[in-house]
This record gives structure tokens, C-alpha cells and sequence, in this order.
């Protein structure tokens, strides 16, 4: 049975409990501290007034969630080719979508909305500032039906003639060409991810100890014994158990984190396209055009090239900065004939590395002195003038110099741009090993710079601007990048290939 969308639509009937717990969870944090504090004090307030309160909190959000049901409607305008989706309480919003302008319609699923049977419909843009649909209760035959109706006004150009898309054609091509199993989901676990997860955790803990902190609850942690511990061992025990300790959090949370969003990742083709669909307790399900990718990212280190896995990031077109992180799709544990199947549905070929072109040796130099130079520089200032304790520290000052000296030496000589007749290819990184993969015809600007110091010398910088994001090589031959770029705005120019 075919849904009729040039009508207006309600969401669900049951999707009034899905806006209720959206509005319960955006009213939990954004009063988070209050509550905090509440529950801390609990003892010293009145019982019933508390119940009240609660009571009360929970009756408005219910009317407000209801109010929002009845107000969202949705629809297809086909005689001006625009998706329209009109909502608000007091304020009534209409949000106006072209169709030529929608570039992916995501299918996803909570696990509150997997509890009660809906799923949810998200519709992400490119080029455009205005506000996307977003649809938080629909069932899965209306979202198939839905997706396939917004993407018809481009299928209409490639493939398809008819005006809408049953829901068994949807269905027709679903056999994944890619499917990535559960041990390589954990070896990416494993492998990744042990800088943002170390940040994370100290994040964590520094602030709920500020929290509790602020509500004079620091008295639950025991600092008596914290300084009885550290009195009674040596600074390698402690060192050592620290960081044993970390490692382990990390990994844990790699492990799990990986596991839980990327569970069953299944890759199918359909129609020229990809079809990405994956998770455990939110599920997503997305369409990826090869003509919409502006740049491919494959990262790599030691251990995942040990192990044969690596990890894809694929950065499409966006309307500002704020839009790159959501219009990320990543692909982990492929192996490289998968990632050589995928490079080849994208590009329609294989990017080859070309004539390499290497970074100025002060680049080095430049970093250097940037992050050891002048800290240490700094460090010895302080103690010698300021507190001579600092002293104490040394060790750690050269370990930190260490360090950094091997990260700035492998980072250099991983740090490469390559050319060749259709694709650049930008290497960087010091452990993870990124290649960044752009097409010549998707550029849409080029900016080279020189600082006035470095005109003798012959070096400068080159920035290549996509819909996508930049890609940046610094303090290469400068008459290299100059010829280079007169023949890549010459191709670019008499070429008909559409960036988006």
C-alpha cells in the first residue's frame, strides 16, 4: 500500500510517547545541575513538596509533548518540488526543503522508539542554512515509502522514471556486499580512539568532582586516603598503576562504544549507491551517493595494519562548518579489498598514488620549537624564577620532550601530498596514518600562501577548498604548487562534472 504525501501527515498515533521522552530527556539536561543539587539536599527538604514538583514537571512535559504532536505535519508539495514540514506549540514553524537540496534521508531507530514499534526519519541538506526535517515517530513501511518519495526527484535523473518508489523495490536490493563481522568491530575496539578517550574520562571526573565540589558534597571523596595511598608508594608504582588503569577504562570504553554504534554494519549497494545500515541500541540506516562524497579519509596505525583492518571516513557536502561532524559517515573494520571495493564504487576507479611532493624540512623545526622549545623554555623560566620546586619535575620534562620528538619525526616523514590525473592524495599523521582522497573536479576554490621569509626559499602552503571541508599541504616547493594548481583551476574550468 502506497502512502499519499501530498496531503499533510501526522506523525504515529504512539508517537506522542516519543515526544514526551525527547521533551523529558531535553528538560533533565538542560536543568542537570538542579537536580544534582536536589538530590543531594533531598534530606533537607519537604517530602511532599518534592513529590509535587516532581508531579507537576512530569503534567507539563506530557502537554507539551501532546501540544507538539498535533502540531507536526508533514508533506510533499510536487508542483514546486519542496518537502514541507510544519510544527511549533506557540511559535508555528514551517520548514521549507527543496528536493534537488535534500542530500541524504536518514531511516533511524532509539531504543525507545524500537520499544514501541516506530522509527524515526531525519533529512540532512547540503548547500542550504535552513532548519532540516526531522520526523520522530513514523513505522517502517511510511519511512521506506517517504525516503523513497524525497530521493525520487534525483533517482528521476539517473535511473528511475516513475513518480513514486514501491516499498518492495526498496526492499528488492537488500543483499549487503559488505558486512562487518563482530571480530573486526572489536579489533578496531581495540586499536583506536585512546586519545579522545583518555580526554573524555578526565573530563568526566573533573567534573563531577567541580559538581560535587560546588554542592559541599567533596567530603564523598576520601582525599585522607588518596594521600595515605600516594604517601605510602613510589611515584613508579603510582605511575604505572595510573596509567595501567587508564588503559584499561580506555579500552573498555573503545570496546564497548565501538560494539554498541557500529553492531551488524551492513553495506549494500542499491543503484549505484551505498546503503549503509548498522547500530544495536540506536539503529541507522543511510544512503551514501558517490556524487555527494567530497572527501575519503582512510586512517590506519601499527596495530590495525597488523591485524588487516582499517577505518573510512567519508565527509560529504556541507552548508557551514557546524554541519561536518553529522554529514560524517565512517565505515571501521574494513580490510582493504573491501576498502578497494568501496574506493572503486565512489570513485568509479582506484585512487593511485602519483608524483609525491614532501615538506620543507623547517617544517619540522617549526614544530619543534612550537611545542618543545618554547614550553621548556618556559618550564626552566618558572623554576628558576618563580618556584624552584618546579624542579622536582624534571623527569617528567624529559619525557615530555622524548615524546614529542617522535611524534613531530614520524608525523614528517609521514607527511606527503600526492598527485595524479584525477585524485590528490594528502598523507599525515604520526601513528594513525590518514590518506586523504579528494577528486581534482569536486575542488571549489584553491588558496596558496608564502610568508615573506620563505619567498627566498621557495616554500609556501596550498589549501584546497571542497564542499566537504579543506585539505591543506604546508611548506612545500612553492613552484611546484603554483604549476600544479594552474593546471588543476585549467582542468576545472573546461570541466562539466557536478560537485554535488
Amino acid at each position: 500500500m502506497e502512502t499519499n504525501f501530498d496531503k499533510p501527515q501526522r506523525q504515529s498515533s504512539i508517537g506522542v510517547l516519543v515526544m514526551f521522552v525527547d521533551s523529558l530527556q531535553k528538560f533533565g539536561r538542560a536543568f542537570f545541575p538542579i537536580i544534582v543539587i536536589y538530590f543531594f539536599k533531598a534530606e533537607s527538604l519537604s517530602k511532599l513538596y518534592l513529590y509535587i514538583g516532581l508531579v507537576a514537571i512530569v503534567l507539563v512535559i506530557a502537554v507539551i509533548a501532546y501540544l507538539s504532536f498535533i502540531n507536526f505535519t508533514f508533506y510533499i508539495d510536487d508542483e514546486n518540488d519542496e518537502f514541507i514540514v510544519n510544527e511549533g506549540i506557540i511559535n508555528k514553524t514551517k520548514t521549507t526543503i527543496q528536493l534537488n537540496r535534500i542530500q541524504q534521508v536518514n531511516i533511524q531507530q532509539s531504543l525507545i522508539q524500537r520499544i514501541i514499534g516506530v522509527y524515526a526519519l531525519n533529512v540532512d541538506t547540503a548547500g542550504s542554512d535552513n532548519k532540516e526535517g526531522n520526523i520522530k515517530a513514523i513505522s517502517h513501511s511510511v519511512a521506506l515509502a517517504l525516503k523513497a518519495k524525497l530521493l525520487d526527484n534525483e533517482a528521476r535523473k539517473e535511473i528511475i522514471s516513475s513518480d513514486e518508489i514501491p516499498i518492495e523495490e526498496v526492499k528488492s536490493d537488500n543483499y549487503p556486499f559488505l558486512k562487518i563481522d563482530f571480530l573486526s568491530l572489536l579489533k578496531v575496539g581495540i586499536t583506536s580512539n585512546y586519545v579522545r578517550s583518555f580526554g573524555l574520562i578526565l573530563t568526566f571526573f573533573f567534573t563531577i568532582f567541580e559538581n560535587l565540589r560546588n554542592i559541599g558534597k567533596e567530603d564523598l571523596i576520601d582525599e585522607r586516603a588518596i594521600d595515605g595511598f600516594v604517601e605510602n608508594n613510589s611515584a613508579f608504582y603510582l605511575i604505572s598503576v595510573f596509567i595501567l588503569g587508564m588503559f584499561s577504562v580506555v579500552f573498555v570504553i573503545n570496546i564497548s562504544r565501538t560494539l554498541i554504534k557500529y553492531f551488524n554494519y551492513n553495506i549494500t549497494k542499491q543503484k549505484g549507491s551505498l546503503l549503509l545500515s548498522y547500530g544495536l541500541i540506536n539503529t541507522q540506516s543511510t544512503i551514501l551517493k558517490p556524487e555527494k562524497v567530497q572527501i575519503v579519509n582512510i586512517s590506519r596505525n601499527f596495530f590495525q595494519k597488523k591485524l588487516n583492518v582499517l577505518e573510512i571516513k567519508i565527509k560529504q557536502a556541507i552548508s557551514d562548518e557546524s554541519k561536518q561532524k553529522k554529514s560524517l559517515i565512517e565505515i571501521p573494520g574494513c580490510n582493504e579489498n573491501e576498502r578497494d571495493e568501496i574506493l572503486k564504487l565512489i570513485f568509479k576507479q582506484l585512487p593511485e598514488k602519483g608524483v609525491m611532493m614532501k615538506p620543507n624540512f623547517r617544517k619540522l623545526v617549526f614544530s619543534i620549537f612550537l611545542t618543545i622549545v618554547l614550553p621548556l623554555s618556559g618550564f626552566f623560566i618558572f623554576g628558576k624564577y618563580i618556584n624552584a620546586e618546579a624542579f622536582e619535575f624534571s623527569n617528567l620534562a624529559v619525557f615530555y620532550t622524548l615524546f614529542f620528538l617522535i611524534i613531530h619525526y614520524f608525523g614528517f616523514r609521514n607527511y606527503r601530498l600526492y598527485i595524479n590525473e584525477n585524485h590528490i592524495i594528502k598523507q599525515s599523521g604520526a601513528w594513525d596514518i590518514d590518506n586523504e582522497i579528494i577528486e581534482i573536479g569536486k575542488i571549489q576554490a584553491i588558496t596558496t600562501s608564502q610568508l615573506f621569509w620563505h619567498k627566498n626559499l621557495n616554500i609556501g602552503s596550498l589549501t584546497l577548498h571542497t564542499a566537504g571541508g579543506n585539505l591543506t599541504f604546508q611548506l612545500g616547493n612553492y613552484t611546484k604548487i603554483k604549476e600544479y594548481v594552474n593546471l588543476w583551476l585549467y582542468e576545472i574550468e573546461t570541466s562539466n562534472s557536478n560537485w554535488m
